[in-house]
């Protein structure tokens, strides 16, 4: 498909005014503390999975509202010492998978901790083993939609604060060394690391590729393609509600997180992507960090003219660890 954003020379400009409710810090606020009252924790369970390298764990730990979050958590076989964390959030529809799916991080050197998407699962890979219960909210058959009408029943400000909290978890482990901890994520993963990145504010670094809840407002307006769509067929039906859907995502855009976020961040887009549209990834690029007085000066963007929603793929992921490994130095 050929290039449908603008183009890269008015992308590396494109700084739009943020889609920004007054009391987005409140919001949030509100959420993590109810979730702060919990210890992380509930199990942490050795896994057989056949690998001679690597040791895996079944982890559940409490995210919003105590709801009990799957997870699979890694260690490098024979790690000596406490390790720097990579905290991976994964695509919409997808859920943890197998545990001897994604191998990258751990077989880098790092902890590694796949947080499952609560309520997903049933469109790719191999699974999700985490319900969410709080789905009796109106709204479609797909979780973009679900409680899209109403801010505190969205079903992001359920998985968002899920995100949050594995990043106290992962902390909580044994190997892990808490100081050095890094959030990673393509689409929706991607959405939820940026999201984690303008909530926690001692992250060590944030990797995004593709990400998705970015300039919702315009990007709906690009494109009815993926998770998109599904809010544009909900709309179809519920007419006269847009400003109030939009209001409701206005409290989970990436751009608003980038602005608040300090650590040092590295970015990936496909310029042809019409599933998360590159005009929204450079929104957040642009304004990342502006509000928190550090972690802009520190920041990369990687642009692939003619690759859609796959962006780099292979070379990204090989870039990725070429720059992590200088922010997370063993």
């Amino acid at each position: 498909m050929p290039a449908f954003d603008l183009p890269l020379q008015d992308l590396e400009r494109h700084r739009p005014e943020p889609d920004e409710p007054a009391d987005f810090d409140v919001h949030w606020a509100a959420a993590l503390k109810d979730a702060a009252q919990r210890d992380p924790l509930v199990s942490v369970r050795p896994v057989e999975t056949g690998l001679r390298l690597t040791r895996t764990w079944d982890v559940t730990f409490r995210g919003y509202a105590g709801d009990p979050i799957r997870a699979w958590f890694s260690l490098p076989a024979g790690a000596r010492k406490p390790l720097p964390a990579v905290v991976e959030y994964v695509g919409y529809g997808r859920g943890r998978g197998l545990p001897h799916e994604r191998l990258t991080w751990v077989n880098a050197g790092y902890a590694h901790l796949l947080m499952d998407n609560r309520g997903q699962g049933d469109q790719y890979g191999n699974g999700g083993d985490t319900p969410d219960p709080h789905t009796v909210v109106s709204g479609g058959p797909g979780p973009v939609v679900r409680g899209l009408l109403s801010p505190p029943d969205y079903y992001y400000r359920r998985l968002i604060t899920d995100a949050v909290r594995a990043v106290t978890a992962v902390r909580s482990l044994p190997g892990v060394d808490p100081v050095r901890t890094a959030a990673v994520g393509n689409s929706q993963g991607g959405g939820l690391a940026l999201a984690v990145a303008g909530l926690v504010h001692d992250l060590t670094a944030v990797l995004v590729t593709a990400p998705f809840l970015c300039g919702m407002r315009r990007s709906l307006e690009l494109t009815d393609a993926g998770p998109y769509g599904e809010i544009a067929a909900y709309l179809s039906v519920r007419r006269g509600c847009e400003e109030t859907a939009y209001r409701t995502l206005s409290y989970v855009d990436g751009v608003s997180f980038a602005r608040r976020a300090q650590a040092p961040a590295h970015f990936g887009t496909g310029l042809r992507d019409t599933v998360c549209p590159p005009s929204g990834v450079y929104a957040a690029f642009n304004r990342y960090g502006e509000l928190s007085g550090g972690g802009h000066s520190c920041k990369e963007i990687h642009a692939y003219p003619f690759n859609g929603h796959e962006g780099g793929e292979a070379e990204q992921v090989r870039r990725q660890l070429s720059w992590l490994d200088s922010q997370l130095a063993h």
